[in-house]
C-alpha cells in the first residue's frame, strides 16, 4: 500500500527541511503507522559535522519538520477527514527542546513522533531520532502551534506571501 506522506499535502511548501517545493532542501516524507508519525531519511556527506557524523543543525531542522508535518496530521486524523480537505492547517515551532544522546552516523536515520497533548492551537509532539543501526541518538519535545486555518482565510495558500 502506497504511504500517504503528509509533505504532500502542504502545495507550494518552500521550507529548507519540508518543503516539496524546495529542490535544494531536505525533501523529508512523514508518514503514519498507526499512532506514531515516522520519517526515514538517507543523509548526505554535505550534511556532516565531523567527519562521517550528522550536523545537529541537520537533525533539528528533521525533528522540527517532521514534528510539524505530524501535528498537521494529526489535526486532520481526529476530525476523520482528508490533508486534502478544507479548512486547511499549518503548524509553526514554538519551542523545540533536543537531547542529543550519541554522536549519529551521517547515513539513514529514522525518526518516531507521537503526539502527547493537544490544547487549543497548541500540540506537544515527543520525537525520538535513531541512527540506522537502531541506536537512539536523540529525543526531543516539540510544541507545534497553529498559525494557519483555512476557514479563516478564504482560499489562500498558507505557503504563499
Amino acid at each position: 500500500m502506497a504511504k500517504d506522506y503528509f509533505q504532500d499535502h502542504m502545495p507550494e511548501n518552500v521550507c529548507y527541511g519540508c518543503g516539496a517545493s524546495n529542490p535544494q532542501g531536505l525533501q523529508i516524507k512523514s508518514y503514519w503507522e498507526g499512532e506514531e508519525a515516522l520519517l526515514d531519511w538517507e543523509s548526505q556527506e554535505k550534511y556532516h559535522g565531523w567527519a562521517d557524523l550528522m550536523n545537529g543543525g541537520i537533525m533539528a531542522t528533521l525533528i522540527d519538520c517532521h514534528c510539524m508535518g505530524a501535528a498537521m496530521a494529526y489535526a486532520y486524523k481526529v476530525e476523520d477527514r482528508s490533508m486534502d480537505s478544507h479548512p486547511e492547517y499549518r503548524y509553526a515551532t514554538g519551542s523545540m527542546n533536543i537531547k542529543y544522546l550519541k554522536p549519529t552516523p551521517n547515513r539513514k536515520v529514522h525518526l518516531r513522533a507521537k503526539i502527547t497533548e493537544v490544547k487549543g492551537k497548541k500540540t506537544v509532539v515527543w520525537c525520538d531520532f535513531y541512527s540506522d543501526e537502531g541506536v537512539k541518538t536523540a529525543e526531543a519535545e516539540v510544541i507545534a502551534i497553529r498559525v494557519f486555518d483555512g476557514s479563516q482565510a478564504a482560499g489562500t495558500n498558507a505557503f504563499k506571501s
